[in-house]
């Protein structure tokens, strides 16, 4: 059986091809609007533009729904300690992180440090509760 930490693992990675999908489409529907006899000046936008709606993807889906599309697909969902669905400050803050690569990292090695899953999961008293 495959551990918890592996199937986030697995998790994130399916949410980058979902976001990068949805990147797909707005750099396209933007390249129209913006420039359409330059289509690659689009994308000096994405130093803004990808961290802003990975966020936005993460915090929407597991305020909504519990989980992304990565956690779901994986049979995993985002709680309160207490068991009840998260809250919108804490699908704001528990996903600070995710907006690069790099923080989370940290956020996933200081957690481990104090005996934590994540750092930001301890601070707003989220977990990911296993679906099986």
């Amino acid at each position: 059986m495959v551990s918890v930490f592996s199937r986030r693992v697995i998790a994130y990675i399916i949410d980058f091809f979902v976001v990068s999908a949805f990147m797909w489409i707005v750099t396209y529907l933007v390249s129209l609007v913006i420039a359409p006899a330059n289509s690659y000046s689009v994308y000096s936008l994405f130093v803004y533009l990808v961290p802003i709606l990975i966020y936005i993807y993460f915090v929407i889906s597991e305020l909504f729904f519990g989980a992304s599309v990565g956690k779901s697909v994986m049979y995993l969902q985002v709680r309160s300690r207490n068991g009840a669905r998260i809250s919108a400050p804490q699908a704001i803050v528990r996903n600070l992180t995710k907006i690069y690569w790099v923080p989370i990292i940290f956020d996933w090695a200081i957690g481990k440090i104090l005996k934590s899953d994540r750092l930001l999961n301890k601070i707003t008293q989220t977990v990911v509760v296993d679906e099986l």
